[in-house]
Order: structure tokens, then sequence, then C-alpha cells
């Protein structure tokens, strides 16, 4: 009997790896996973005061930037002053989101202890109240991550962004959809977790959707009120200009947000899997989903901070509450151990990674060329 369970699991972990896009035995997979472990245990073991200063140095900086930019905007009708302020609040809100409120929200900081800087207390500059994001970005994204038909991240259920997606005469519109996204990208964020296709398919409820929906609108109240009436109400005769910069400051964040979340996500080289694929999948293979179904942007170190450090999107992916200033360090080990082993790892410049995610956009509008051997509908 012990002879035939070893057997049955040689052949379950050799159909696993041939299923695999990369030349691994199940052993090297497993080597592989075993270090990357290890080295994620040797940075979160090494957290401390220097980390803590970070975060709360970031946050302040933040709170400068948005003070400072919505003073300027009160001045708004001087060409400067507008540009200036909307300017320095559009930088406030990207950090705000990216590096300080994603990474609050995932955890990232919750050793500290701190009860204003912990992922249950947390609650983001942006229409999408937290505890939702949470659901459809923690959980359902990082754990199956480019799993198509599992993972909503993949085309966000109104883009295909897979060749393993069905195709359907609707994505022809595809490159209009895509600009409309990244306009509104905050709102698309925000309705992820109704999960509309679902309802209308009748595998979630309209009681549910309705719940959530009515917890999406106070936190729009909230937000609209404060960028488009209360600060322009406090500016008096610089109503508009004040109005404008917060429209123009919100636009400047989605549009960003939205390239730093594609280029980390769709660009040329990035791996996509079907459920099948992960069948009785354990913590190494899981490991490599996350690197195979990841790329990085390469960049100095304010293109780390302004994007979150998503520009280390494999790293995040391989350990999502690993503090993001750590990312940079983990980053070169990890292009250490890809090299050892043969695996791909996949940085290059914010212009060709994002080149090739609209060259994908455009692709997949139409039918594939040749026809999948299995294809999930999305």
């Amino acid at each position: 009997m012990t002879a035939s369970l070893n057997l049955d699991k040689k052949m379950l972990a050799a159909a696993r790896a041939r299923r695999l896009p990369v030349d691994l035995t199940d052993e090297q997979v497993q080597q592989f996973g075993a270090e990357i472990e290890a080295l994620r245990k040797r940075i979160m073991d090494s957290l401390g005061e220097k980390d803590a200063r970070y975060i709360r140095r970031m946050i302040k900086t933040q709170r400068y930037l948005e003070i400072g930019g919505r003073g300027l905007l009160f001045a708004g009708i001087l060409p400067p002053a507008w540009l200036a302020g909307t300017a320095m609040l559009g930088v406030a809100k990207i950090l705000e989101n990216m590096e300080i409120g994603h990474n609050v929200i995932h955890g990232q900081w919750d050793w500290m202890r701190d009860p204003e800087i912990h992922s249950s207390k947390w609650e983001w500059d942006n229409v999408c109240p937290s505890d939702q994001w949470q659901h459809s970005h923690n959980y359902m994204h990082h754990k199956w991550t480019n799993v198509v038909g599992m993972d909503r991240d993949v085309g966000y259920g109104i883009l295909r962004m897979s060749e393993r997606q069905r195709w359907h005469p609707a994505y022809l519109a595809q490159p209009v959809t895509n600009a409309l996204l990244a306009t509104f990208f905050q709102w698309g964020v925000a309705l992820h977790d109704v999960e509309f296709e679902r309802v209308l398919k009748g595998e979630k409820s309209f009681r549910e959707a309705w719940g959530q929906l009515k917890h999406i609108g106070k936190k729009v109240r909230k937000q609209v009120i404060k960028d488009y009436v209360l600060f322009p109400l406090l500016a008096g005769p610089f109503f508009l200009p004040v109005l404008a910069g917060n429209i123009t400051a919100n636009l400047i964040r989605n549009l960003w947000a939205y390239m730093i979340i594609f280029c980390g996500h769709f660009p040329d080289g990035v791996e996509d899997f079907l459920p099948e694929d992960i069948e009785n999948e354990d913590k190494a293979h899981w490991y490599l989903r996350q690197l195979l179904g990841s790329a990085n942007i390469e960049g100095g170190p304010l293109m780390h901070i302004m994007s979150g450090n998503l520009s280390h999107q494999m790293e995040h992916h391989l350990f999502p509450d690993m503090p993001s200033n750590r990312y940079a360090e983990a980053a070169k080990e990890v292009r250490a151990i890809c090299q050892k082993y043969g695996l791909p790892y996949n940085s290059k410049p914010l212009h060709r990674q994002f080149g090739s995610v609209l060259a994908k956009v455009m692709r997949l509008s139409l039918p594939n060329r040749a026809p999948k051997q299995a294809m999930v509908s999305a």
C-alpha cells in the first residue's frame, strides 16, 4: 500500500511538472521553493525600528504633500499655483494609494502593532472600501494569481487579457474599454468585488451584490463630498479651479495606478494558467506560479516609491505581506535564485512593459489565430 501511495504521488508530481511552462523536475521546484521561503523568513525576522521609521516617514511626507497641494489650489486662479497644487495633490494621492494604502491593507505593517497603521483599520483615499478590496485583491487575486476563470484580475471582468479566455465580439471594443478603465480606474476597483457577471449568471444573489453596492455608496459619498464639494467650497471664489484640480489629481492617480498594475501583470513573458494547472498545488509550486505570473519594472528609488514598490511585482507576489521597502533587497536574491534554476526574471523599463501591454490589449481584442486546447469563459 505504501509503495502504491508513493507511486501515485510521483505520478501526480510528474503530471503537475509537465503542465509547468519551465523545464524543472519536481525535486528542483521543491528546492527552489525552499530557497524562496528561506529568503522570506530571513527578511521578515530582521524587521525592526528602521522599517517602522520608513512607513511613518512616508505617511508624514504624503500628508505634507496633500496639505501643500490643497493649499496651493486655493490660489488656483494663478496658473503656476494651480499646476503646482494639482501636481502635489496627484503625487500625494499616488503615495497614499500605492506605497501606503495598498501595502498597509496587505498587512505589511501589522507586525508593528500600531493601531493607526494596521490592515484592519486603514481606510484609503479611494472610492473602493478597503474591506472589499482586501477580499478581491488579497484573497482572490493573490491566491489564484493569473489562473484564468479564478483570478478576476485577469481582465477585471471586462477585458480579454489571456488567449485562454473565450473570445466574444464585445472584445472588439477592448481598446476603448481599456482606455475607460484606465481613466476611471478607482471606480473599476470599487465595483470589482461586486462581480456583476456572476449576478447575471445567477451564481451570486442580487441581495449580496446590493449589500456591497450600498457599502460602496457610503464610501463614494464620503470621497465625492471631500474632493468635489467640501474643498472647492472652502476655496470660495476659487471653487472651479479647486474642483478642476481635484478632478485632475484623481485622474493622474488613476492613470498611474492602472499603468503600474497592468505592467506588473500583463506584459510579454507573463504566464497564465488554467484551474487544472494548480490541482494539488503545494507552496513551492505556488511560489513558482507567482514568479511566472508577474513582471517587474526597472527604475531608480523614486520610481519604486511612486509605484508603491509594485515595480517589484514578482517580489510582491512572492511575499505579499513583506514591507514594501524590503522588496529591492529581496529582488537581488530572487534574481540570483532564478539564474540558478534557469527561470525567467521578467524585468524591463516602464516604456517596454507598457508598450507590450497595449499591444496585448489590441491583439486579444481579436480571436486567436490558432485555437487553444482549453478555453475559459470570463
